[in-house]
């Protein structure tokens, strides 16, 4: 039998043509609070803006489910059909507290909803918040510019981002001259994907006073299942800032393979699963921060993974010894080139070192020879020049590039020559996002299949 808890219902002057619908709606006995914000600008939700108005109060009567189900969140199905995940309430509880103790939410926070709350990321902050008592800012999407006059009318002290949202807002916030709203900052949360150092670099300076975390997770595993920080102005060197950044660049970057995203939160178990001796393969986590199931399958077919305590993530990583895990890509990502395994995800975190590329999205097309060939788009920085044939600048002061520096650079960097790019594709139109900012490799992949015979391309 379904359980339903008294709910809270918010709408705001768009929702009236259907409002008067609700009075007949077989919810209605369980709508407890309705809250009615004035337009479709930011607002604050306070306790005053509450009321009961036309709802029937009624006596609450809690009942203690802690492996129920609390909710259906989708995945965003950027590597297929999205997925209605079952999440329990143990589940958001043990997320909730994470967040907590490792961002260092509190009673005192104004938060930010820069996020979509159908989204696990955007939906398990507010959890958190809801939990220690702060206040919320609620915009109907995020908006860079709508994004910055809500931090400085508010006096924001926290929100999350993906590298999509953090580079808008820090685009936008250069133009201004003068905000207070970036001394109010003091918690920005990342997700969706990994910052670039030179993100890291420019979000410290535009948010000064801001510590700035990354988390990596997903749908089923109700969020974060590691957090990092990348900068903490408590404990930054003022003297000597640019050796701070140094390190932080040796410890995201200078390794064989991959990416690090952190040390596990408390409630959550991580292990690796590989064949033979590899240190590398498979990133499996277990605990009660695991789905219950995916909506409407089996559940003993809703980790994938053979162990069924295990939720298998379906990305490919590696632990250290100091517990930090190490992230390469995922398994629907990988490309076979000439027999060989390439994770796109580590060519690109490469290619972001180069300061000519602001964005670079590797993928595999079909090949005849090589079953797959590595493809690269990028997007250049403003100022720089791209060059077919012509690799030497004809002025010192001349920002040239071409697939053959792109290339040496790779090599430099210790990229092994079957991961680095045959091809590059020049891509002048932002790539397309998910309405969670996470990459469209799907479409970009269609575009690219499509644009290849007409390389150079202008996509």
């Amino acid at each position: 039998m379904l359980s339903v808890q008294p709910m809270m219902l918010v709408t705001d002057e768009s929702c009236d043509w259907w409002h008067s619908d609700l009075q007949n709606h077989a919810l209605l006995p369980y709508l407890k609070w309705h809250v009615f914000l004035d337009s479709f600008e930011t607002n604050v939700l306070t306790t005053d803006m509450i009321r009961t108005d036309g709802l029937r109060l009624l006596q609450l009567n809690y009942s203690w489910a802690p492996e129920g189900a609390v909710l259906i969140c989708f995945t965003s199905g950027t590597t297929g059909r999205p997925k209605g995940v079952v999440i329990s309430h143990s589940a958001l509880i043990m997320q909730s507290l994470a967040k907590v103790a490792i961002v260092g939410y509190s009673e005192d926070d104004v938060y930010l909803h820069t996020a979509p709350l159908c989204h696990i990321g955007g939906l398990s902050s507010a959890m958190a918040m809801l939990m220690v008592g702060a206040c919320h800012v609620l915009m109907p999407k995020f908006e860079a510019s709508l994004a910055l006059d809500a931090i400085e009318q508010h006096k924001v002290t926290s929100l999350i981002t993906v590298p999509a949202m953090m580079g808008d807002l820090i685009s936008l916030s250069r133009k201004k001259q003068t905000s207070e709203g970036r001394q109010t900052l003091k918690k920005i949360l990342n997700g969706g994907g990994s910052l670039s150092v030179g993100l890291i670099k420019d979000a410290s300076k535009c948010f000064p006073k801001a510590k700035l975390l990354s988390a990596y997770g997903m749908t089923e595993s109700c969020s974060s299942l590691t957090f990092m920080t990348l900068y903490d102005p408590a404990l930054q060197n003022l003297d000597q800032p640019s050796q701070e950044y140094d390190k932080l660049e040796s410890n995201l970057l200078n390794q064989p393979q991959g990416v690090c995203v952190g040390k596990p939160a408390p409630h959550v178990e991580l292990k690796i699963s590989s064949e033979g001796s590899s240190n590398t393969g498979r990133i499996l986590t277990r605990g009660p921060h695991v789905m219950l199931r995916y909506w409407n399958q089996n559940p003993s077919k809703a980790s994938g993974s053979t162990d069924e305590v295990w939720l298998d993530t379906g990305d490919i990583g590696s632990i250290d010894d100091s517990g930090n895990l190490w992230l390469i890509g995922r398994t629907n990502n990988r490309i076979k080139s000439g027999g060989e395994n390439v994770h796109p995800e580590e060519v690109e975190a490469i290619l972001l070192q180069h300061p000519a590329i602001v964005a670079a999205i590797v993928l595999g097309v079909p090949d005849a020879r090589m079953t797959e060939m590595v493809v690269a788009c990028i997007r250049l920085k403003q100022g720089w020049q791209w060059r077919r044939d012509i690799c030497e600048p004809l002025a010192e002061t001349e920002l040239l590039l071409c697939s053959e520096i792109l290339q040496k650079y790779c090599r430099e960097k210790n990229l092994s020559g079957f991961k680095i790019p045959k091809s590059f594709i020049i891509w002048k139109k932002p790539f397309p996002l998910t309405t969670t900012g996470k990459i469209r490799r799907d479409q970009i992949r269609k575009e690219v299949r499509s644009h290849l015979q007409l390389l150079p391309s202008s996509l």
